[in-house]
């Protein structure tokens, strides 16, 4: 499944140049994969109760093409695979047909002590819903 959300392009978005400052791309990519979490079911409030949240684990980016002042964007983001205690999200980010920027965000589940640890089954079973072809 490939999960899709908007974004439009700020002037607080922009540096000097006017174009999207490198930074902020993964702000929208973490707003995405959130976006993508929530739609799955997962609530990450209650996960925290539970003592468990999503920590960013790993970035690769190539940036592409610059993103202007008041284009409109949208962020495609997939599940790749899943593992004990992590998983890996490619995310994509185009305007219009034409990709700006890619990059494949590794998610680890860490515990209260910040430690990672094994996905627990009832939010392993929602996170593989999200993949075509889910595998452990």
């Amino acid at each position: 499944m490939t999960h899709t959300w908007p974004i439009r392009v700020y002037y607080e978005d922009t540096d000097l140049a006017g174009i999207v400052y490198y930074a902020n791309y993964l702000r929208f990519i973490e707003r995405a994969r959130s976006e993508m979490v929530r739609a799955a079911g997962i609530d990450q409030v209650e996960m925290k109760a539970r003592g468990l949240v999503f920590a960013v684990r790993r970035v690769e980016a190539d940036y592409l093409s610059p993103a202007r002042y008041d284009d409109e964007l949208r962020v495609e983001t997939r599940l790749d695979r899943i593992k004990g205690a992590s998983f890996d999200m490619p995310q994509e980010v185009y305007r219009d047909h034409t990709l700006l920027f890619r990059a494949r965000v590794g998610v680890v589940v860490l515990d209260a002590a910040g430690r990672a640890t094994r996905v627990p089954a009832d939010i392993r079973a929602k996170i593989e819903a999200l993949s075509p072809d889910p595998r452990p």
